[in-house]
C-alpha cells in the first residue's frame, strides 16, 4: 500500500478543511416527532479539502503522478494535520491550476475509508 507521507511528503496549506457527515437515519412519526439514529459501522469518516500552493514543477508532478497512479480507487496512508498516526484515504478528484509561470496549485479532496 502506498503512503503519502513517504512517497510524496509535501504538506498541504494551512487552510485545510476537515468535513464530517455522519450517516444518520430518521423516522418521522405523527405530531412532528422524529427519531434519529446513526446507521452502520464507521458512520463518521472524514473528508479533507486540501490545497497545495506555490509548487514547483517537480513538486506538482510528484503529487499529480501519485494521485493519478491511485486512479481514485486505490487507498493510501496519510497523516491528517493534527493526527498522531496515519489513516487510510483515497482521492477521487483533484485539480491543478497555474497561477504564475512555473508555479502550480493543486486542490484535492481526501476521503477517509474504513478498511483495516
Amino acid at each position: 500500500m502506498a503512503s503519502w507521507d513517504s512517497s510524496v511528503n509535501i504538506q498541504p496549506d494551512y487552510n485545510a478543511t476537515e468535513r464530517h457527515q455522519p450517516t444518520v437515519r430518521e423516522v418521522r412519526f405523527g405530531n412532528g416527532f422524529i427519531k434519529s439514529m446513526v446507521f452502520g459501522l464507521n458512520q463518521d469518516l472524514a473528508r479533507w479539502d486540501l490545497s497545495f500552493s506555490n509548487l514547483s514543477t517537480t513538486e506538482a508532478n510528484t503529487i499529480k503522478n501519485f494521485l493519478r497512479d491511485r486512479k481514485g480507487s486505490e487507498v493510501f496512508d496519510w497523516t491528517a494535520p493534527y493526527a498522531s498516526s496515519s489513516s487510510k484515504y483515497k482521492c477521487k478528484n483533484w485539480s491543478i491550476t497555474i497561477p504564475y509561470a512555473n508555479r502550480y496549485t493543486i486542490t484535492a479532496t481526501f476521503e477517509e475509508v474504513a478498511i483495516p
